[in-house]
């Protein structure tokens, strides 16, 4: 999962909480003592979340399909096309809140260094509305090969991902009924 949908999973919990699941890949390693308890709590729900995601037998599947050479690359990508399906499901008035939310939890404080460069391009070219537009999302994964050392193997994987997207479309429903049944928190705010 990527930004709107851990931040989906996570929206019943405070703004901390939702901090730390937008953050918590910039977060390393495993004592969170440095970090408010809420933002703590966020971090490890963004995980389970991540490795309830990466072990479900949906993204298993999905990433078998990839080309060979690409499918080590194949679980970054579809964090983000689970972004991009997230938002064909969600009802704009819902949508936007919870992006609203998202840049304002973001922005009220400095992000994690790994995250720092980041977190600002994010909100200021709103690509939480973004990936919604197919073009945009595979365009970002594509960017995001460019930042890895060697051969650009996410954009080499985008043609597969544009000829599996229906397949990857109906993968995620399966997938995001799963999630939100088992790690989906309840309205606390």
């Amino acid at each position: 999962m990527n930004f709107l949908a851990h931040a989906a999973l996570a929206d019943g919990g405070s703004d901390d909480f939702l901090y730390g699941n937008l953050v918590a890949d910039g977060v390393k390693g495993p004592d969170l003592s440095d970090w408010p308890v809420e933002v703590a709590a966020g971090v490890r729900h963004h995980r389970r979340v991540d490795a309830f995601v990466d072990s479900h037998p949906v993204v298993l599947a999905a990433r078998r399909r990839a080309p060979r050479e690409q499918r080590r690359y194949a679980a970054i990508a579809l964090d983000i096309l689970w972004d991009h399906f997230l938002l064909q499901e969600l009802e704009a008035p819902t949508r936007d809140l919870l992006i609203q939310r998202c840049y304002r939890v973001l922005g009220r404080e400095q992000a994690p260094a790994r995250l720092a460069r980041m977190i600002p391009a994010l909100i200021s070219e709103d690509w939480l509305h973004r990936y919604r537009q197919r073009d945009f999302t595979y365009r970002a994964i594509a960017g995001i090969g460019s930042r890895l050392s060697g051969p650009n193997r996410l954009a080499e994987l985008v043609p597969h991902l544009r000829a599996d997207h229906q397949h990857l479309s109906e993968d995620f429903q399966v997938l995001w009924q799963d999630v939100r049944q088992v790690l989906e928190v309840v309205d606390t705010h």
